[in-house]
């Protein structure tokens, strides 16, 4: 009897200390992902994991909502977290007619060869409340003349327009896909320091509702190290960005996104399909999405692949932009290898229409709601 006590109580102490041993593994473990998730900080207005903005441009007649331009994407489907439209500072350059003033398109409406552009038209209406904005800004050829400090008026201008905004969200493509040659052709030196100048001076501005997004092409530097070449540096970049037209499977931003830490913005997103010989000559096949045989080839070649891209990639694509754009009846892409071809308005095709509409429908598809704001700012406190 005094054995079976003794070995019940031996028994007893054992699997006690067994129990406590693992309590203290579970604690522990506990302890590494709590520390994991808060060293993982979100950056400027990144959503949660599995949670994707939806922006749509990229010129007024594409957006629509207006008095004037009133059969673009607002007309047609729900209301997206943001739109995008673009800028420069390259006063003096000619383009498709027209020579540039710098900040083109911001105040005013101007056409340089891809339709008419004026956001504070669009600031000013109703049907852009609750969404925020993204804005890509270009200086080729001027990429000196920005770092050396000859076109600091601009930045100035720029800053003040962008604290004008108050709280809404702004997203900043400075030198946007930087790596374009031989379209954008910029200096690499001159163009990190132009983009590093930028950023302090708006930041000295007081800006604050500006998220820094550095974005490639995507293709045209396919090796890690060339991307890492053009960086200017962790503390000037906010999210890391490419376009995904054709060729999107050669894109290796969104690796060097989870080496960086950083959020990825698809910043440009139109259907478009390599044709034979788009590796020597950039062409794409025609892709009109008014035609069905047309529309119904690049849902499976494109529109599959870019949401299966968003899908397989929640822990970084955080934002998408999706450009409607009719890009065959624009001066500045009559010739162009890409979109000489393209008219990508989605409400043109029913089952295009039909199927976007399911799919963005997902709640993880985050769209305008008069809670925007709160939600992108209460994620940076």
């Amino acid at each position: 009897m005094y054995k079976k006590i003794v070995l019940l109580l031996c028994a007893y102490v054992f699997l006690s200390c067994n129990q406590k041993q693992a309590n203290k593994e579970t604690q522990e473990v506990v302890a590494n992902k709590e520390e994991t998730t808060t060293k993982k900080k979100l950056a400027k207005f990144e959503p949660a994991e599995g949670e994707v903005l939806l922006f749509v441009g990229q010129e007024l007649e594409a957006v629509g909502g207006l008095e004037e331009y009133n059969d673009g994407y607002l007309d047609h489907f729900d209301k997206p977290a943001g739109w995008t439209t673009y800028t420069n500072i390259n006063p003096g350059e000619n383009s498709f007619g027209r020579t540039q003033k710098g900040l083109d398109g911001i105040w005013e409406t101007d056409d340089w060869g891809d339709n008419d552009y004026n956001v504070s038209m669009q600031l000013e209406d109703e049907d852009y409340k609750n969404m925020a904005l993204a804005i890509g800004l270009q200086f080729v050829n001027h990429e000196e003349k920005v770092a050396d400090g000859t076109h600091d008026d601009y930045i100035n201008k720029l800053a003040d327009f962008l604290l004008s905004l108050g709280r809404r969200p702004v997203f900043l493509r400075i030198a946007y896909e930087f790596d374009g040659d031989p379209w954008n052709h910029y200096d690499q030196k001159s163009t990190i320091t132009a983009y590093k100048r930028m950023v302090d001076m708006i930041r000295a501005k007081g800006v604050t509702n500006t998220a820094f997004v550095w974005q490639s092409t995507g293709f045209m530097s396919p090796e890690a190290g060339q991307l890492e070449s053009w960086y200017p540096g962790d503390d000037y970049v906010d999210w890391l960005g490419f376009s995904f037209f054709n060729r999107w499977e050669d894109q290796k931003m969104i690796a060097f996104a989870r080496k960086k830490g950083k959020p990825v913005f698809i910043a440009e997103a139109s259907p478009t399909i390599s044709a034979p010989d788009a590796k020597t000559t950039g062409n794409t096949i025609e892709t009109q999405l008014s035609n069905p045989e047309q529309a119904e080839e690049a849902w499976q070649k494109w529109f599959i692949p870019f949401f299966k891209t968003i899908d397989e990639n929640q822990d970084v694509v955080k934002a998408v932009h999706y450009i409607n754009c009719h890009w065959d009846a624009h001066r500045m892409w009559f010739d162009n290898p890409t979109f000489k071809n393209i008219d990508a308005r989605l409400h043109l095709s029913d089952s295009i229409s039909k199927r976007w509409r399911k799919i963005t429908s997902h709640p993880k598809y985050i769209k305008s709601y008069p809670g925007l704001y709160d939600k992108l700012w209460h994620k940076n406190k």
